[in-house]
């Protein structure tokens, strides 16, 4: 009989004890998720994260609670995330300026490639060459005439200095064989005020900030800067299209993680990401943005991220970017 009450209390005591194996175990996330974006709200970036952890909180179980970390070119919002606890309640949404920042500083508070860990890209969000109607011209061939004219006296906007949107015009510039100087502003809402007004020539933008002014003819489009054209812009061509081959530019934005997070929980993350992606609410969300959905495997994001690293040292230096000290 004494056996029999022993017995019953060890596993009752089990019992008891097993929901807290299984929540330290199985139980993520059990408190809110902090997700960092290394821009301001309102950048193309801020508006994918929020759109995606929008769904991904309501699936989760859980808030993805968004913090705008702007500044330096995103670096600060990198840092922040480089520094943090790896234990999946930190994770950063960035953009293609990910891999540029290695070599547009000096000196970073991170390593890029070691202190990150990649979970998925979310988006593949192509730039639209844009000028104001002042400029009179109709096709990327009449830009390209112009500033060829009028060797050093073109200018274009960026949203920064080494931000994406400088990269792809740095690109396009190269590849076109034309002299322009760089305007970098503080975020797309004052380059494309800029460019509106013809102070500035021309911008790559994200489809995002200038889809409104494009149908109501406020600027025109001259070209994509992507590898193919945008679903929202079908009619405009690439820029290899339009006779500068070479000078694509892939601005994507992704998930990223500190290093040494369990590769479970990245694993979760990715398949939250991707489950998001396929709902309505995302699709439509990303039509009106001009985004196409991209995913990979954390382990393709990690080797994606390691090749566009040394791809964009070479862009750098061919480009002759200053480095920030």
């Amino acid at each position: 009989m004494l056996k029999r009450r022993a017995l019953a209390f060890s596993l009752a005591g089990l019992a008891a004890l097993a929901p807290f194996g299984a929540s330290a175990q199985g139980g993520y996330p059990n408190k809110p998720i902090r997700v960092i974006v290394p821009f301001a709200a309102g950048s193309t970036t801020d508006i994918i994260a929020r759109a995606i952890t929008d769904k991904m909180g309501q699936s989760m179980g859980q808030q993805l609670v968004v913090e705008n970390r702007g500044g330096a070119s995103g670096t600060i919002g990198q840092a922040a995330v480089a520094q943090s606890a790896p234990d999946g309640y930190t994770v950063m949404i960035h953009s293609s300026s990910h891999t540029v920042s290695p070599h547009t500083f000096a000196k970073l508070p991170f390593d890029t490639e070691k202190d990150f860990i990649g979970v998925t890209p979310i988006s593949s969000t192509p730039n639209v060459l844009v000028i104001s109607p002042s400029k009179n011209m109709k096709t990327l061939g009449e830009l390209l005439t112009a500033a060829r004219s009028r060797p050093g006296s073109m200018n274009f906007a960026s949203a920064g200095q080494g931000s994406a949107t400088h990269l792809n015009a740095e690109k396009f510039k190269l590849a076109a064989k034309i002299d322009a100087q760089n305007i970098p502003f503080k975020g797309s809402a004052e380059a494309v005020t800029e460019v509106m007004a013809g102070r500035v020539d021309y911008y790559f933008s994200p489809i995002a900030p200038v889809i409104g002014q494009i149908r109501n003819g406020q600027l025109v489009p001259l070209a994509v800067g992507s590898p193919k054209r945008a679903a929202a812009l079908p009619n405009v061509p690439t820029t290899a299209e339009a006779g500068v081959p070479g000078s694509e530019f892939n601005f994507w934005i992704g998930m990223m993680v500190p290093a040494k997070t369990p590769r479970e929980i990245v694993s979760r993350l990715h398949d939250e990401v991707v489950k998001a992606l396929n709902t309505p609410e995302v699709k439509e969300r990303f039509t009106t943005l001009g985004a196409d959905a991209w995913t990979l495997s954390p382990e393709q994001f990690d080797a994606y991220i390691r090749e566009e690293i040394r791809s964009n040292a070479a862009l750098v230096k061919a480009a002759g970017l200053e480095v920030q000290k």
